[in-house]
């Protein structure tokens, strides 16, 4: 019998064990990026996601995108293939408002995205897509959490992770699920921050410069003509300072959740650690305390 690479050349070919090889290289070069978090609440909808930076020069990559006032993804995988795909969403959005001036309703979208990304796994001379999507938007019946993958499904969640050691941060949130529902915007964020933090090595603490936070509340997907568009809490990405209140309640929360000697070892790290200033000397504080 061949081997089973004589069967990954192309995507329209099953191996004798019903495999689709370039399918499954698609699914790893997903779970090879950088983690990102979705949760949602009764109320709003949280990506919470973290960046690299290719070198020591290069500055971090992007890694969650806003498609309509009331719709943004967060990816793992290849940034390429995110911006192609995120490109061919913003114009379905646009289409939506221009031809019906209304949003677009976030079912729809996904299952124009699956569609395209399924097609790429059948047709001979393609590739999958090598990107994975976090999507989250707002519609009548509230937030809404979807998972793309290259195999061209889409499912709805309360919360999920991709990318590298996404496991990790899937136990955190399968152990807090049902905290969710209930919980206000900045609970969700703290949530997501604390399930990102699983995705790294013990020895390594979450940077500030190294997170994006988004979200979308009540009203994002409100008529552009009604008075009420203006209250709606529309797609927002934050990064860097703008992170600075929640990350201090991040640094509080963790560091008298742990014990004497684990706190002493969490300030240490955090002594060693090259990130923000005034992150390290508030631990330093707050241990001496």
């Amino acid at each position: 019998m061949a081997d089973d690479s004589t069967y990954d050349s192309d995507n329209t070919v099953f191996s004798p064990q019903g495999r689709l090889h370039q399918v499954e290289y698609a699914l790893e070069a997903v779970k090879q990026g950088s983690a990102v978090v979705g949760l949602r609440s009764n109320t709003h909808a949280v990506l919470v996601a973290l960046k690299r930076a290719p070198s020591e020069l290069a500055a971090h990559q992007r890694k969650v995108l806003k498609i309509d006032h009331h719709i943004g993804i967060g990816f793992a995988g290849l940034t390429s293939d995110a911006r192609v795909l995120s490109h061919y969403m913003r114009q379905l959005a646009l289409s939506s408002r221009l031809m019906y001036t209304r949003p677009l309703p976030i079912s729809r979208l996904m299952s124009s995205l699956a569609d395209r990304a399924q097609l790429n796994t059948m047709q001979y001379g393609k590739r999958p897509y090598g990107v994975g999507f976090l999507v989250v938007g707002m519609d009548d019946n509230g937030p809404h959490l979807y998972e793309f993958s290259p195999t061209g499904n889409c499912f709805e969640y309360h919360a999920m992770s991709l990318g590298a050691r996404n496991q990790s941060a899937k136990t955190y949130l399968e152990r807090h699920l049902d905290e969710f529902a209930g919980a206000s915007r900045d609970e969700l964020i703290l949530h997501g921050l604390r399930a990102l933090r699983e995705t790294l090595p013990q020895n390594k603490q979450l940077e500030r410069a190294a997170v994006s936070v988004a979200f979308v509340g009540p009203g994002a997907d409100a008529d552009p003509r009604s008075p009420s568009v203006r209250d709606g809490e529309k797609f927002s990405l934050l990064e860097g300072d703008e992170l600075a209140g929640w990350f201090e309640q991040y640094v509080y929360a963790t560091h008298y959740r742990l014990g004497p000697s684990e706190r002493e070892k969490a300030a240490q790290a955090a002594r060693t650690e090259p990130s923000a200033p005034e992150d390290a000397e508030r631990r330093d504080a707050m241990d001496e305390s």
